[in-house]
């Protein structure tokens, strides 16, 4: 935990020690009175906390704003969904890159179960997101947004921005050299969208699809990964091009 982050009414209030956030301050920081952690606010300020006092009540702290909480890079990403265990993994990597946003999609070769997952409803697929986060030491989640098709999630994204989709089929161009191409013409704030098939990848009218709205079909090589790797590879890569990390 590289950052402790509480809502805007949990701030000013003390930390119950049930709470695993508390559990983390005194059994794995060791922390005690007058002692300081970093803290911040989610979507908002990233700063130091001054622990005052701990007793039954909780953990009565001060924080003190300082810093702007590391804000999310112009990074989307486009993901045919993946086995519930790899979304898991995936969302807490994506976040910790630092995307803004996060589009879940149904795929045409996508296992359709897959889509029945809770993960959403019952809100472990935003504690992924949280924990990434976390693990970056920022204080901004990406926005997740789910879409039953491509065509759905394309009609919604509109089509500005440097627009990639993996593609280890036929690839026109390689990922890095897409980015770099591209780099002088990426102004500051605009987009940068990347698509990630699922497990079986994209059918022929799914590339068609894809090229249609403005996307280059890049490669990362003959190997073929899981959703989850060439997610976080791809982002890597893409924001490493354009300076960002």
């Amino acid at each position: 935990m590289n950052i402790c982050l509480f809502t805007e009414d949990e701030i000013s209030n003390p930390l119950p020690l049930c709470d695993e956030r508390a559990q983390h301050i005194i059994k794995v920081l060791h922390k005690k009175s007058g002692d300081t952690f970093t803290a911040g606010i989610i979507g908002g300020q990233s700063g130091t906390a001054v622990i005052r006092e701990i007793t039954d009540e909780g953990i009565k702290f001060e924080f003190s704003a300082g810093g702007d909480g590391k804000p999310l890079s112009s990074l989307e990403m486009i993901i045919g969904f993946p086995r519930p265990i790899q979304l898991k993994r995936l969302l807490r990597d994506i976040a910790a890159l630092g995307a803004a946003r996060v589009y879940l999609t149904g795929t045409d070769l996508g296992e359709k179960s897959y889509m029945q997952s809770n993960l959403v409803e019952h809100g472990a697929a935003y504690k992924m997101l949280l924990d990434g986060t976390v693990q970056a030491g920022s204080t901004h989640v990406p926005e997740l947004c789910l879409y039953k098709t491509l065509d759905e999630c394309l009609k919604a994204l509109g089509g500005e921005g440097l627009l990639l989709a993996l593609d280890n089929v036929n690839p026109v161009a390689r990922l890095a050299d897409a980015v770099r191409q591209k780099k002088n013409v990426v102004t500051e704030g605009a987009r940068v969208v990347a698509a990630i098939g699922s497990e079986r990848g994209w059918t022929n009218r799914e590339r068609s699809l894809l090229e249609s709205k403005g996307f280059i079909r890049c490669g990362m090589g003959e190997r073929i990964m899981r959703t989850e790797t060439a997610a976080t590879v791809a982002g890597a890569i893409i924001l490493s091009e354009l300076e960002i990390i």
